[in-house]
């Protein structure tokens, strides 16, 4: 299954401006829960202009879901698009933080999961209530073929509990509160948004409408439901 790993260096690959630009509205899901009603579908928005790669994000999200040390279900990669030693055609300097811009890499909750489909344990599995892919601890055989189907590169087993881990926008701890995930609450930038993109009148929702979003590796098939508002390069 090594082949169906894919490196962070791909990854962030993948946000570039070939990645094909999409609306929520377009991508919503339609999907409908056990009792037939339409079912959630939970997004979150990522804005690279926004981000300045403080950190934040990732302590909260550490502190809030009681992670192992080392152990982290978010990262934040810095890209840059300058040549070694170039002068930067925005200051006029070789060294300088002009271009700097951060990725987020975590789980992309895709709504064809590739995890949720090979668990022979049903341990990985899309919560009914909100459509979000999350763990059930409780069935997790510690395979790792949930590891091994991620395109992503994002799952991992937790040190402290053996049971395979993934980004689940705080699902059982501030989602199951009633609150917004931890990573939204502590940027301090308003580089997250989080909402229901089946909501027409969600702050998400209404944010996609004046905002080209980006997806990673739309190719895949995997419909994520994570987006980025990319930086893009100036024009020459």
């Amino acid at each position: 299954m090594n082949q169906l790993k894919l490196h962070r260096r791909q990854f962030l690959q993948g946000i570039g401006v070939g990645t094909a630009a999409v609306t929520l509205a377009a991508c919503s899901s339609t999907e409908e829960g056990a009792d037939g009603e339409k079912r959630p579908h939970y997004v979150m928005l990522f804005d690279q202009t926004k981000c300045t790669g403080c950190g934040r994000c990732k302590d909260a999200c550490n502190q809030a879901n009681d992670l192992p040390e080392g152990m982290a279900r978010l990262t934040l990669e810095r890209q840059t698009d300058r040549v070694e030693a170039a002068v930067c055609p925005t200051c006029g300097k070789k060294a300088c933080h002009c271009d700097r811009k951060y990725v987020r890499v975590s789980c992309q909750q895709c709504q064809k999961a590739p995890c949720v489909m090979v668990c022979p344990t049903g341990a990985a599995y899309r919560d009914e209530k909100t459509g979000i892919v999350t763990m059930d601890g409780s069935k997790c055989a510690g395979c790792k073929y949930c590891i091994g189907a991620c395109p992503y590169n994002v799952r991992q087993i937790n040190a402290d509990t053996d049971v395979a881990d993934n980004c689940d926008f705080c699902l059982h701890s501030k989602l199951a509160k009633g609150e917004l995930p931890a990573c939204v609450q502590a940027c301090k930038h308003k580089a997250l948004v989080f909402g229901d993109a089946n909501n027409p009148n969600s702050y998400v929702s209404r944010l996609s409408a004046v905002k080209n979003t980006q997806r990673i590796r739309p190719h895949l098939g995997t419909e994520p439901s994570l987006r980025y508002v990319a930086r893009m390069k100036p024009e020459v």
